[in-house]
């Protein structure tokens, strides 16, 4: 199989971040990665341009990092409460989501993408635990509660 070298110039997912050298096949660069300008071919002329985007590369991951730790800081001082509909017997109708949980994130001024929110569809109330993954290293723990709505309970139920 013939195989090149190539420059990433930005993230690809499951190949590399930019400024990664990584080998791939010959193929799927000349068709696929150089024409959309998603990489360069390594040659003794690119060594400046590999240089600078590993400096760029390192200034973004460490901005991003103090980006995460600041959004932690802001969800960990955060209570979120959701009030759902239950039956006579306090069983929830439909279910507390991912999805839901970030609505209730972008209503008190934080964005955060549905698909970093770990969370199983909470079916029940009282208190649940969510994980959210804001940086490859900043994994945290939220904790929030599913209350149920103006229940009236019968006697002997």
């Amino acid at each position: 199989m013939a195989t090149a070298d190539i420059l990433l110039l930005q993230k690809i997912d499951h190949l590399g971040y930019e400024g990664d050298e990584v080998t791939v096949r010959a193929g799927y660069a000349r068709n696929y990665l150089l024409p959309k300008r998603l990489a360069i071919p390594i040659t003794r002329s690119n060594r400046k341009q590999i240089d600078a985007l590993r400096i760029r590369r390192r200034e973004r991951e460490a901005k991003e990092l103090q980006e995460a730790k600041e959004l932690a800081e802001k969800i960990r001082n955060l209570m979120i409460s959701f009030s759902v509909k239950t039956g006579e017997r306090g069983k929830m109708f439909g279910a507390v989501t991912a999805a839901d949980l970030a609505r209730k994130f972008a209503e008190n001024g934080i964005a955060i993408d549905r698909k970093k929110i770990h969370l199983d569809p909470v079916k029940h109330t009282g208190q649940c635990t969510a994980k959210i993954k804001l940086h490859h290293e900043i994994t945290i723990d939220f904790t929030f509660d599913v209350v149920a709505e103006g229940v009236a309970a019968r006697p002997g139920t």
